[in-house]
């Protein structure tokens, strides 16, 4: 126990140095190998990476800050997420400025599924909030879970529009995870603990300052597969959301809007730059089928490597600890531990073709269902805990 403790202690030593970025902090790793021999190495090895006041604090960091985040870490349902921790999110850490760490309220595993970002104007018309709680009604049925940043407006709208129809949400603060902003989203912010996850890079106490939100912009984009901008002006901050998206490889979406709304020319300039123009949900998922494959097989490939006893669970089970919309239901009743070619599973639940195929997707995602080829599908007997 007391190593484990140590070697947190000696990342949020890192995390709270000053000057050292997560770029930096990669070199650093790369070079010294851990935190703790970080923090040993040579002075002048050191200057080549930082300058002296932060070779200081790597020597004698302030021991109070340090006890206010393991305080913090120390309540129930708060984690910290390193970059050598097996769980820390798969989509992020591809990212070369991923954070060296994440503190997380909430449920950590949330972080694996497959995400989308909604993202757009503080201030939205009425059409904006509409477009924004639809979507994530949408796509939270379509078993996405929505992350975004807790701003007022379309984030907050699409957060609560997520958990209001039994959906998950992921909100990444701009602040330390003890400082919620605005302050007025604290209820908001309480219920995506519940059953989503509050994550943040910065250390416990660090107020609302203004450089850090669009420093935190790259995690909400980073996390997600994709970025689906709702109203944003031409100096909104979602679009540098959306740009992030678009250096990381990830899909960019925008919902077109009115020649006549200021707040649709940030949209229109998106999708002019190659941003896939949206009208319905499906215009999402279909796109985003590519990278949730990919995601699919790194949490299977996560799962195979615990340790725990799997466990058996009947269908009921299955809808109970997915929390599954109606549809899901008759798709997971459709299906049995013998593989069920997918027309057999088209014709069994009267749903579309592209609806069982998106809920398929999902399902296997969450490591409910397997294919053994052929176009057969089956329920996963043994599933981790």
């Amino acid at each position: 126990m007391g190593s484990i403790m140590d070697d947190r202690r000696d990342w949020l030593v890192l995390a709270r140095t000053p000057n050292l970025g997560p770029c930096t902090l990669r070199k650093l790793l790369a070079e010294f190998g851990d935190p703790a021999s970080v923090r040993a190495a040579d002075r002048n090895r050191l200057r080549s990476h930082l300058g002296d006041g932060g070779i200081r604090f790597l020597r004698q960091p302030d021991p109070a800050s340090l006890d206010r985040d393991l305080d913090w870490l120390s309540r129930p349902d708060r984690y910290l997420l390193t970059l050598d921790d097996p769980d820390y999110p798969p989509l992020l850490k591809r990212l070369d400025d991923a954070p060296g760490i994440l503190f997380v309220e909430g449920d950590p595993t949330t972080l694996w599924q497959a995400q989308i970002a909604i993202v757009g104007s503080r201030t939205p018309t009425a059409a904006g909030l509409d477009n924004a709680r639809t979507f994530a009604r949408h796509l939270s049925s379509a078993g996405f879970a929505i992350t975004s940043g807790l701003a007022l407006g379309i984030d907050a709208a699409a957060h609560a529009a997520a958990l209001d129809c039994g959906g998950r949400s992921n909100a990444v603060f701009g602040t330390g995870p003890d400082q919620c902003y605005p302050r007025r989203n604290a209820p908001l912010a309480d219920r995506i603990a519940a059953s989503g996850a509050i994550v943040s890079e910065f250390p416990v106490g660090t107020s609302p300052r203004r450089g850090n939100f669009p420093r935190r912009n790259r995690i909400i984009s980073g996390l997600s597969l994709g970025t689906l901008v709702i109203e944003a002006g031409v100096r909104s901050g979602s679009l540098i959301t959306a740009r992030l998206a678009g250096e990381q490889n990830r899909e960019v979406f925008a919902v077109p809007g009115s020649i006549h709304n200021p707040l649709a020319r940030g949209c229109h300039r998106l999708i002019r730059q190659g941003a896939k123009l949206v009208e319905t949900c499906e215009d999402v998922v279909e796109e985003l089928e590519p990278l949730a494959v990919e995601l699919a097989m790194e949490l299977k490939n996560r799962l195979e490597t615990d340790t725990g006893p799997p466990a058996r669970r009947d269908n009921a089970q299955l809808r109970e600890a997915a929390k599954l919309d109606p549809d899901y239901c008759k798709l997971i009743d459709a299906l049995g531990f013998d593989p069920v070619p997918f027309d057999t599973l088209v014709e069994r639940t009267g749903l579309t073709t592209d609806v069982v195929s998106s809920m398929l997707l999902m399902l296997e995602l969450k490591g409910m269902v397997s294919t053994p080829g052929g176009g057969r599908y089956l329920l996963t007997a043994e599933i981790s805990e």
